[in-house]
């Protein structure tokens, strides 16, 4: 598929596979669901559905210890619930999580416990020590998805892939079914 008509969660399932990250764990999300359904419909992954983002990060923590390279899917509200996993397991034990977080709560966004969560979830990511990027545009997203799914494995820490609303609401409006 030339790269003028993929989508941004084409690329990331394509990025995903060439760096055999083959679990992916997510609570069900609107902004997320094309990435999603396209996870579902692809054999090569395992994808599990837990009810909780903290449930996410235990299922992609325990694959890593058995070898297997996971990422966990969530919004910016569901990131919340994760500091106290992020910091007495992740962190400490050094365990390359890999984040993939759509963010929500700014740019249109106008649920106030969005607006709230979103102003905090950079903070904690800082406090942490947790490397993280925001994506913004559709150029930048085979780049940034590949070099911080490289960087977490080959320095066994943590990694968040922010999906900003000015990439995931400007390029998927027009694509979706």
């Amino acid at each position: 598929m030339p790269a003028e008509t993929q989508t941004w969660y084409d690329i990331v399932v394509k990025v995903l596979k060439a760096n055999q990250v083959k679990l992916v764990a997510y609570v069900p999300d609107n902004v997320l669901s094309p990435l999603i359904k396209a996870i579902h419909a692809d054999p090569w992954f395992t994808v599990i559905c837990p009810a909780r983002e903290e449930e996410a990060v235990g299922i992609v923590t325990g694959a890593w210890m058995g070898g297997m390279r996971g990422i966990t899917l969530m919004q910016t509200s569901g990131f919340a619930t994760l500091p106290n996993a992020l910091a007495s397991l992740a962190v400490p034990f050094q365990i390359p999580l890999l984040m993939m977080i759509s963010e929500r709560g700014t740019l249109g966004d106008h649920q106030l416990g969005q607006a709230i969560v979103c102003r905090t979830m950079r903070p904690v990511l800082q406090t942490l020590g947790i490397e993280h990027f925001a994506i913004e545009r559709l150029d930048d997203v085979e780049f940034v998805v590949n070099n911080m799914i490289q960087q977490a494995f080959s320095t066994q820490a943590p990694a968040a892939i922010i999906l900003s609303p000015l990439l995931t609401k400007k390029n998927t409006a027009s694509k979706q079914d």
